[in-house]
């Protein structure tokens, strides 16, 4: 019996301090209460009106083509047939007191009507002032005077394990407040080249996407812009534009309505182990260069093909995927110091960036010759379009007909290397490729989209 007493004394004595202990953790957790009620009246819900020009079904998020399968934009929609209303369904907040918005471009763009509710329930028609695609924000103007503001901070300073806090509508419920921590800080996503994403994993669903991304000190440090996920909700990967990049774009668009890049005119890929000890690196760092623009900004400061990017304006490139958004933060005309590794020296170079090109100016010229087989139209690569892919040799699609080739989901842009089994150089290899395929018959074709190679299933009909 005394044994027992002495073990009963223990117990209580161990349950006392977990009890304990866990008060103190919670204790020590922070408070958001302040936070949401000083800032929520600066954040918004915003609606769109968009007529659809097509019979596909609405799904959730942009347009889903340009984006690998697991990433989607998430902002919710309700859709109807064709050339019916469809009803969209965002965030964005107030940056200024005169009613200028931020936002996402995919929540607002092609849309017919843009209507803002505040947190007092009023309700105003917004026009857009600027959209700018590659970094997938819009900047919003509404008629109004004295109107709530969030605070803006420093999203350089922002550290992983750090809290942060997503205020939004998901799914449509106004004002949804949800809290994490910093994942990662600069993270680059596929087709996502000229931002560097803050991850968290803060709950963010369809509806938040373009509301703001708050520190503890209640501080805008970003706009929840995507999420990673299988099933099409949150599985703990968010993804938020830095505020630093998005006020840069929101001043440009404010000022001319459109964005000027930085651009540096090369193709780089990451430096592996391997790569780094045959380059005379003790570690994997830096951005190798593959290939160099003809006539570049790159090419005219003296950078050339094997070399390897180390530092842009005093900042350590440690991936390759750190540089492009460091290039586009630079103004056209303005000179940046680019330190490379060449032969096993460092150099300092002085580059002078040049203006980003407009893609959709790049884009080759439509065919006159009619569609073949397949309902194909296709060029030859010239230099600017071997730049551009980061391909030396296939042929590019510059227009798609209803056919085979339509149907088995290639667009315009790809770059055809091989079919079958057969590689293709140039338009004759093309042709004799295409003239030996046979009816029913399924061959995989390996492209090359916006840089990255896959291989699609074409089925001849």
């Amino acid at each position: 019996m005394k044994n027992m007493g002495k073990v009963l004394v223990s117990l209580t004595w161990m349950l006392g301090w977990l009890l304990f202990a866990s008060k103190v953790q919670a204790y020590n957790l922070p408070d958001f209460t302040e936070l949401v009620e000083d800032a929520a009246p600066a954040v918004v819900n915003i609606s769109t009106v968009k007529t659809r020009s097509d019979n596909h079904p609405p799904i959730a998020g942009m347009d889903q083509e340009d984006l690998p399968e697991i990433f989607r934009h998430f902002f919710g929609r309700r859709g109807a047939p064709q050339e019916q209303p469809q009803q969209s369904l965002g965030s964005g907040f107030i940056i200024s007191d005169d009613g200028y918005i931020l936002t996402n471009n995919h929540v607002v763009e092609g849309a017919d009507k843009i209507i803002v509710r505040l947190s007092d329930r009023r309700e105003m028609e917004a026009t857009v002032i600027g959209l700018d695609k590659r970094t997938d924000l819009a900047l919003l103007k509404i008629d109004g005077t004295s109107l709530p503001v969030v605070e803006l901070g420093d999203s350089s300073k922002l550290k992983a394990g750090e809290w942060v806090l997503a205020i939004g509508s998901p799914f449509g419920f106004d004002h949804s407040v949800t809290a994490g921590i910093v994942s990662a800080v600069n993270r680059s996503l596929p087709n996502e080249n000229y931002v560097p994403f803050i991850q968290t994993d803060v709950a963010i669903n369809p509806g938040n996407s373009g509301g703001p991304l708050f520190n503890l000190d209640g501080e805008v440090i970003g706009i929840n812009s995507q999420i990673y996920t299988r099933s099409g909700g949150f599985m703990g990967l968010s993804f938020a534009i830095p505020i630093d990049v998005a006020m840069n774009v929101a001043d440009q668009l404010k000022e001319k309505g459109r964005v000027a890049r930085g651009w540096l005119g090369v193709v780089i890929q990451e430096v592996n182990r391997d790569l780094a000890e045959s380059f005379g690196l003790r570690k994997p760092m830096g951005a190798l260069v593959v290939q160099v623009a003809p006539d570049g900004p790159a090419g005219k400061g003296g950078i050339q093909e094997g070399d390897i990017i180390l530092e842009f304006e005093g900042q350590e490139i440690r991936r390759s995927g750190e540089l492009p958004p460091l290039v586009g933060q630079v103004r056209p005309g303005d000179k940046a110091k680019v330190q490379v590794l060449r032969n096993g020296s460092r150099k300092l170079l002085n580059i002078t960036i040049e203006e980003l090109p407009d893609q959709r100016s790049q884009r080759p010229a439509k065919q006159e010759q009619p569609a073949d087989r397949l309902g194909l139209k296709v060029v030859e690569l010239d230099s600017e379009m071997k730049q551009r892919s980061g391909v030396d040799s296939g042929v590019v699609i510059v227009d798609i007909e209803p056919g085979s080739a339509a149907r088995s989901g290639f667009r315009e842009g790809d770059v055809i290397t091989m079919m079958g089994n057969r590689q293709i150089n140039g338009l004759r290899d093309y042709r004799k490729a295409v003239e030996l395929l046979k009816k029913g018959q399924s061959v995989p074709v390996r492209v090359v989209r916006q840089g990255e190679p896959a291989f699609v299933p074409l089925k001849v009909e």
